[in-house]
């Protein structure tokens, strides 16, 4: 036997539509957004990159200044180096000009200091090297005995430049049969320094200067 249902049949309910992100009732979640967390980690690897891209700048430019100061520190070091080559040579220059100085003032010396030694030798005394430096002058000579060199020195001191002399060594020697004293002395040489003329007074040597005549 067929039944036929002539009732109308029922209709579903629609299920309601939910916003994005809306929960459901019973727990289910709609539709989501946006990760939050791969936006964190977005926003992190941009300021990773903006930090490393600032930081290469900043080295570069550090690389950059010291390069630029090690070439101003080999220029400085080149001026430095003919600075001192320079300095060296006028050192060189301001100690001939020295000594030139010192020589062409005591350039009478000498001959004041060989009249000296020689006019005041004694007689059997004889000299046989004198050498003039600037600790003094040292003397070497031969005498036939302890008194006559112990004159010798006595007029040395007397004279006005030679002071302090003292007697080095004396050695008794023996040349075919006669005997001798070969004896060292050592002295200081006063340096007196020249006198200077006045001002409008012609220089010792110097020749006075010619007078031309009045024509009337």
């Amino acid at each position: 036997m067929i039944r036929i249902n002539l009732l109308k049949p029922e209709t579903k309910d629609k299920e309601p539509v939910l916003a994005p992100g809306a929960i459901e009732e019973g727990g289910k979640a709609g539709p989501k957004g946006p990760n939050v967390g791969n936006l964190i980690f977005l926003a992190l690897v941009i300021a990773l990159g903006a930090g490393y891209f600032f930081q290469k700048k900043a080295m570069d430019q550090e690389r950059n200044l010291l390069a630029a100061a090690r070439q101003e520190k080999a220029k400085l070091q080149y001026v430095e180096a003919k600075l001192e080559e320079q300095r060296a040579v006028r050192e060189s220059l301001d100690r001939k000009i020295t000594l030139i100085e010192n020589l062409n003032a005591q350039r009478d010396l000498a001959p004041r200091l060989m009249d000296e030694i020689s006019r005041r030798l004694p007689d059997w005394v004889w000299l046989t090297e004198v050498v003039y430096d600037a600790k003094g002058i040292s003397i070497k000579g031969r005498a036939l005995s302890n008194n006559l060199i112990a004159d010798y020195i006595g007029g040395l001191e007397a004279s006005p430049q030679i002071m302090n002399v003292n007697l080095i060594a004396s050695t008794q020697k023996t040349l075919q049969g006669d005997q001798y004293l070969e004896f060292q002395l050592r002295a200081v040489i006063e340096r007196k320094p020249e006198p200077v003329p006045p001002p409008g007074t012609a220089a010792p040597g110097a020749k006075p200067a010619a007078t031309k005549g009045v024509q009337k």
